[in-house]
C-alpha cells in the first residue's frame, strides 16, 4: 500500500492560513495598519475602493524595508518581531506571527513599494497568488505603500460570502477606529472611493475620542485613572445619562492593542450598578498597561482575545477605579444624612436677599371646622340653549353608536366588556370565557403589521415639524443612517442635510412624537450594530419592529374603555394576533371550566 500523507504545497498552506487570518476586507485593514505602526510611522493613510473588494492600500512614512526584507516578508512565518519562544511573553509590537502578509498574498494581488531612509532607491514588487511576478528598483519617498487588489480573486467561494458594500465598509470603519483610538500620537487619514471619511491629527486621548465619535462626545466623558503594580489604568467612561441600548462605545485597550473581554466588561458594568436605565449599557474607553509577562496575546489568530495572569485582581481594580471616578465627579449618589439637597440655594441666588411671598392666604381657615367648610357652587345648566342663539348651527343630537366586538353576529349575544388590570393587561369577555391581553405586546403587533404594510406600499402618512430636529451621531452612525435614508423616507421621515456628525429631520411618521424620534434612531442603530441585515425584507422587518416598539403603548399607561375596546378589536383583526413582533405570547384565554377548576382546587 502506498503512503497517503504528504506535505501541502506552500500556496495551499497559505490559503488555509488565510481562512483564519483574513475573514473579510476589514481583516486586511487591521493587519496592514498595525504593520505601519510597528514601522514607527507618524502618518498612516488608508485608501479603500468598493469597501475593500477592489483596493485596500495603506501608505505610511515609517522605516521602510530593504530589498531582501521586502521579498522575504511575504514568506510564511517570516517576522522581525521574535526570535525565540520566550519573546512571545515580551511583546511590544502588533504583528509577530509572520502569517498575515503571506496569507494576504495567497488570495490577492499585491503591489508594494518600500524605501528606507538610508537607501537611495525604493523597491517595487508585484505578487499574485503567492507568486512573485516582478521586482524592480523605483523612485519613492521613505516608508511603505502596500496595495491589496482583487481580494479573494482565486477563492470565489470566500468572495461570495462577503456581505454588501455597506456592511463591509462598516467593519472597515470599526477596525480603523480601534487602531486610531489607541494611537493618538499618530496622524490617520481614511479615504473611501475618493471621499475623505476621517482626518485625525495628532492629539490627546480625549481629543482623539472626540474626533472619532463627534464633538458632542466631549461633554459625556468622565476620566478614569489608577496606578498599581498590577495595572495602570487611563481612559474615560460615559456618563450614565448618555448611555445607549447598543454596545458600540465599549473599548478596552491593553498595551496598545484592542481586545474583547466579557469578564472585564462585567467589572465596568458592575461599577455602574444602579445608575443605568433598564436595557442600557455603559460606554467606556479604557486603556490598560500591564507587564508583558503577565499577559498572553497568542491565544487567538486575530489577537483580540487575551489571557491575563491575575484576572481577579484586575477585575477588582477596574471596578474600583470606575466607581471612584463616578463618585468623584458627582455622577454616583452620595450618602450624606446631614444634608438635604432640596434645600440647597441655587448659585445664581446665593447673594440675593430673600423676600416674602406675594400670595395672601386666609390664616383663619380651618379645614376641620364643619361650620366653615367650603362647598363649591354647582354650575346652573338652565338656559344653555341660549348659547347657540344667532348661530347657524344645529343643536347636539343623540347619535347612534355602532359597537364592534369579538362576538359573532347573534340576536341574544351579551355586550362585550373590558377593563384594565394593573395598567398592564386588558381583560375582556368572549364567547368561550375570558381573554387576558398584554396591552404593550398587543399594540406592538398591531403597529408592526401596519408599518410593514406601509413600507411595501410606500404610502406612509407624514407630519412636518415646525422646527427641524437635529440629532448628533458619530461619522460611522451618520453613514449607516444615510444608507437607509430611502427606506426611512418610506416610513414617513423627511430629512434635510446629512453632515459629518448630525442629521436634520424635517418630518416624522404621524404616529410618532418628536420625543420618541431619538429613541427610534438609537434603537435602529443598536439593532444594526448587533446584526446587520443584508437584504430588503430583513431590513423592512427590522424597521417595522423598531417603530412598533417605540410608538407602542407601554406597560403602566392607563387606557379608557373606548381605547381598550379598540385595541382588542384591532388585535384580532391582525394576521397573527397571538404573537408579538418579537415572538412573545400576546394573550391567553380562560374557559369557564378552567376558572371553575381553579376555584374548586
Amino acid at each position: 500500500m502506498t503512503d497517503v500523507i504528504q506535505l501541502l504545497p506552500d500556496h495551499v498552506a497559505n490559503q488555509i492560513a488565510a481562512g483564519e487570518v483574513v475573514q473579510r476586507p476589514a481583516s486586511v485593514v487591521k493587519e496592514l495598519m498595525e504593520n505601519a505602526i510597528d514601522a514607527q510611522a507618524s502618518h498612516v493613510k488608508l485608501i479603500v475602493k468598493d469597501s475593500g473588494r477592489t483596493l485596500i492600500q495603506v501608505v505610511d512614512n515609517g522605516k521602510g524595508m530593504s530589498v531582501t526584507d521586502a521579498r522575504l516578508c511575504f514568506e510564511r512565518h517570516a517576522t522581525s518581531k521574535i526570535q525565540t519562544a520566550e519573546d512571545l511573553f515580551n511583546l511590544h509590537t502588533k504583528g509577530f506571527r509572520g502569517e498575515a502578509l503571506a496569507s494576504i498574498a495567497a488570495i490577492a494581488h499585491i503591489d508594494i513599494t518600500t524605501k528606507r531612509e538610508e537607501d537611495e532607491i525604493a523597491t517595487h514588487i508585484k505578487i499574485e497568488g503567492s507568486e512573485v511576478l516582478s521586482q524592480e528598483a523605483t523612485a519613492a519617498p521613505n516608508g511603505t505603500s502596500l496595495a491589496v487588489k482583487n481580494l479573494f480573486y482565486n477563492v470565489p467561494a470566500r468572495r461570495n460570502f462577503l456581505k454588501s458594500n455597506q456592511v463591509e465598509l462598516r467593519h472597515i470603519i470599526d477596525e480603523f477606529q480601534r487602531v486610531a483610538l489607541v494611537h493618538p500620537d499618530i496622524r490617520f487619514s481614511f479615504f473611501h472611493n475618493g471621499s475623505d471619511l476621517f482626518e485625525l491629527p495628532v492629539s490627546s486621548f480625549r481629543q482623539r475620542i472626540v474626533a472619532v465619535f463627534g464633538n458632542k462626545t466631549n461633554e459625556k466623558l468622565v476620566p478614569v485613572s489608577e496606578n498599581t503594580e498590577i495595572v495602570t489604568i487611563n481612559g474615560f467612561v460615559v456618563k450614565p445619562e448618555f448611555s445607549k441600548k447598543s454596545r458600540g462605545s465599549q473599548f478596552f485597550f491593553v498595551n496598545g492593542r484592542f481586545i474583547k473581554s466579557s469578564y472585564l466588561h462585567h467589572a465596568v458594568k458592575s461599577a455602574f450598578e444602579g445608575l443605568l436605565p433598564v436595557g442600557s449599557h455603559p460606554g467606556y474607553f479604557i486603556y490598560l498597561d500591564v507587564p508583558t509577562e503577565s499577559i498572553d496575546i497568542n491565544i487567538h489568530p486575530t489577537k483580540t482575545e487575551v489571557k491575563f495572569e491575575d484576572e481577579h485582581s484586575l477585575y477588582a481594580i477596574i471596578r474600583s477605579a470606575v466607581k471612584h471616578s463616578l463618585g468623584q465627579f458627582n455622577i454616583a449618589p452620595i450618602l450624606d444624612f446631614d444634608r438635604n439637597p432640596g434645600l440647597d440655594t441655587q448659585y445664581s441666588q446665593r447673594n440675593s436677599t430673600p423676600s416674602s411671598p406675594k400670595i395672601s392666604v386666609d390664616s383663619s381657615f380651618n379645614p376641620f371646622d364643619t361650620n366653615k367648610s367650603y362647598i363649591p357652587k354647582k354650575p346652573n345648566p338652565e338656559g344653555w340653549e341660549h348659547l347657540y342663539e344667532g348661530l347657524d348651527v344645529d343643536l347636539p343630537q343623540q347619535t347612534e353608536t355602532i359597537e364592534t366586538s369579538l362576538f359573532e353576529d347573534s340576536q341574544d349575544r351579551p355586550v362585550a366588556t373590558t377593563f384594565q388590570l394593573q395598567r398592564k393587561y386588558i381583560v375582556s369577555t368572549i364567547r368561550s370565557g375570558m381573554v387576558l391581553i398584554h396591552q404593550q405586546r398587543a399594540h406592538q403587533r398591531i403597529l408592526y403589521e401596519y408599518f410593514l404594510s406601509l413600507i411595501s406600499t410606500d404610502s406612509s402618512p407624514s407630519q412636518s415639524l415646525l422646527f427641524p430636529l437635529v440629532l448628533s451621531y458619530s461619522k460611522k452612525e451618520v453613514i449607516m443612517l444615510q444608507e437607509f435614508r430611502v427606506t426611512l423616507e418610506h416610513l414617513g421621515f423627511s430629512f434635510g442635510v446629512f453632515e459629518d456628525e448630525t442629521i436634520e429631520i424635517k418630518g416624522i411618521h404621524s404616529s410618532l412624537t418628536e420625543s420618541t424620534v431619538s429613541e427610534v434612531f438609537d434603537t435602529f442603530l443598536s439593532n444594526l450594530s448587533k446584526d446587520i441585515p443584508d437584504n430588503g425584507f430583513s431590513l423592512n422587518d427590522r424597521l417595522a419592529k423598531i417603530l412598533a416598539q417605540c410608538a407602542g403603548i407601554k406597560s403602566g399607561e392607563s387606557l379608557d374603555g373606548v381605547s381598550q375596546e379598540g385595541l382588542v378589536n384591532d388585535l384580532f383583526a391582525c394576521k397573527e394576533p397571538d404573537r408579538s413582533p418579537y415572538g412573545k405570547p400576546v394573550f391567553t384565554t380562560l374557559t369557564p371550566d378552567e376558572i371553575e377548576k381553579k376555584l374548586d382546587a
